[in-house]
């Protein structure tokens, strides 16, 4: 077309025919590029907007808030660009190499952009779906995203230059360690997350627990660069993705999928209240309904064994006994047993753990059955209540501290007994 515009200004014997050709062509060139423009941008860009919004599928609405259409209609500009420049200027002029470049560089980009916007959607629809709750779907398409971005630099960077994309991935080994220095964090993340997808360690909505960085909440978001955990006072806690590797996290998500939270409390008896039992307190306790087979098993056991030792049995030195320390454990046991809201398949027991200067540590170590945390809370609180209400039937007493208000009272005692 160039020629044709020259030709044709050169025969009219106008002077400049050369520059004047060039100037139309390139006019040409920018009135079909505005007015592609205001056609895609101005009418069938809106048009179709207006439809997408008015339907109730969620997936269309995602690809226009997303700009997968803009940046194709923009691509699409690129394109036409590039076949101007190719029908209408010559080849020998350096503005026809100039344009070329521009418009090559202009649809690398927006394919990526492209490419950017394609991930988007894909995670923004896969957002509810168990893939998402497998796989730490955001950091693999930001690697992705990272990838596709230094491809196409470099394709850019060779375009401009005109030089090969080879020569330049050759000269990037001198510049290994740089590359190795800026991009550190990406790189780190990047093998970090694929450790955490291939070993399963971590997904969303996981409850982490990592007290180096001060988290203790559920996974939000796992990043290129950085998990994200929203604790359970609602703040945000932002932890390096290599930091999940490098150091050491826990993670309740096997404590919420085995069904049952556990509960391992000790209460503090005091050691002097641990005595024989009566006949007078066996008689009371048997009346107990968890308690009647284990005291009756337990006599019998007793009687027998003593019977065998043929031993004076007025002093509480010879022969066996059943204490009260002894007789509350079976009846807590049993009693936790027959707990509705505990699991029975899982570990129960009750044990004492070694005394010391609070007492004899009475441990209680079960299962909910629920990890809920609210029901969990409720059914451990409820079972504490009973077990020190019940404490004095056993004749047992909670170890407990003197207080000031204790030492107050014990002052006033002596006072109110010494003599006037």
């Amino acid at each position: 077309m160039q020629q044709q515009i020259f030709y044709w200004l050169r025969h009219s014997d106008v002077p400049y025919a050369s520059l004047l050709s060039l100037v139309a062509v390139v006019a040409v060139i920018l009135l079909i590029s505005v007015i592609a423009h205001l056609l895609l941008h101005r009418a069938l860009l809106p048009m179709l907007q207006r439809r997408v919004y008015a339907a109730s599928q969620q997936w269309p609405k995602s690809l226009i808030d997303n700009h997968l259409f803009n940046r194709f209609a923009l691509l699409l500009q690129g394109v036409l660009l590039n076949i101007q420049t190719s029908l209408f200027l010559h080849s020998s002029e350096p503005l026809y190499t100039a344009l070329l470049v521009i418009s090559q560089v202009w649809m690398m980009l927006f394919i990526l952009l492209m490419l950017f916007s394609l991930l988007d959607i894909l995670l923004e629809l896969s957002a509810g779906s168990a893939l998402a709750r497998q796989l730490p779907l955001r950091g693999i398409f930001q690697s992705i995203k990272l990838v596709a971005a230094i491809l196409f630099a470099i394709m850019m960077i060779s375009v401009l230059l005109g030089k090969s994309p080879l020569v330049l991935i050759t000269g990037l080994g001198a510049m290994t360690a740089v590359l190795m220095l800026v991009f550190k964090d990406p790189i780190l993340g990047l093998v970090a997350g694929i450790q955490l997808s291939a070993n399963d360690m971590l997904k969303i909505n996981d409850w982490l627990d990592m007290p180096k960085y001060g988290a203790d909440g559920a996974v939000i978001d796992i990043g290129l660069t950085t998990v994200k955990v929203r604790n359970w006072d609602n703040t945000i806690t932002t932890i390096p993705t290599y930091a999940l590797i490098a150091d050491s996290f826990k993670n309740w998500r096997g404590m919420s999928e085995s069904g049952g939270r556990r509960i391992k409390r000790s209460l503090n008896i005091d050691a002097t209240s641990i005595h024989f039992l009566s006949e007078e307190e066996l008689a009371a306790l048997q009346r107990a309904q968890l308690l009647t087979p284990y005291i009756a098993q337990k006599k019998a056991e007793v009687s027998r064994h003593n019977a065998e030792l043929a031993c004076d049995l007025t002093t509480p030195l010879n022969g066996r006994h059943l204490t009260n320390i002894g007789t509350f454990r079976a009846w807590l046991e049993a009693w936790l047993r027959s707990h509705p809201d505990i699991h029975q398949n899982m570990t129960l027991m009750v044990r004492q753990l070694a005394p010391g200067s609070h007492g004899l540590p009475l441990e209680v170590y079960a299962f909910t059955s629920t990890t809920v945390w609210r029901e969990y809370e409720r059914i451990q609180s409820d079972i504490f209540d009973h077990i020190y209400a019940v404490l004095p039937a056993f004749g047992l007493r909670v170890h407990q501290t003197p207080t000031g208000h204790d030492l107050h009272a014990l002052g006033a005692g002596v006072q109110s007994s010494a003599p006037r």
